[in-house]
């Protein structure tokens, strides 16, 4: 018994090590107050600039405690396939996240953003459908990031066409 709360404790300090991670380095690397991102065409529907943080915050603790229990699960399972595998997705997945940030706001190439948000809504799909398949309500709670992620590639797509040379 003790040993299936340490692969637990072990597998939540991972994933949340890992999700604090990215979303410091996307944080750094974020600056909507900058002059070029101030004069950037932007479309209409693009929510106000405080929906952001609180919407990534949900999103990063969604992140972290759902793939906390898929790990710490495959883990206590013996299932070190299904383990490997979801961990090779998740780092994945955050490193398509914070490379986002890189690519939009510090080299500012919006075509390349909108390619990374673009596989990043697809990696964030591939990610609660793993979870899923651990256990449905695991991979519902991460629905919320896939929708998020794929408004996302639509925004900065949206964006990338209105600002085209």
């Amino acid at each position: 018994m003790p040993r299936k709360k340490n692969h637990s404790l072990s597998s939540f300090l991972g994933a949340t090590a890992a999700v604090v991670t990215t979303a410091v380095a996307g944080s750094v690397a974020t600056d909507p107050k900058t002059a070029w991102y101030k004069s950037l065409d932007k479309p209409r529907w693009q929510p106000p600039p405080a929906v952001f943080p609180v919407a990534w915050t949900a999103l990063y603790t969604s992140i972290a405690l759902v793939s906390g229990k898929v790990l710490a699960d495959t883990k206590a399972e013996g299932d070190d396939e299904r383990h490997r595998d979801y961990k090779a997705a998740l780092v994945l997945n955050l490193i398509l996240n914070a490379g986002w940030s890189f690519a939009f706001f510090k080299a500012k190439k919006l075509g390349l953003a909108s390619i990374v948000a673009g596989a990043l809504a697809a990696s964030s799909a591939d990610l609660s459908k793993r979870a899923g398949q651990q256990d449905p309500k695991l991979g519902l709670a991460l629905k919320p990031y896939s929708a998020w992620t794929s408004f996302a590639t639509a925004l900065s797509t949206d964006i990338w066409r209105r600002n085209r040379d």
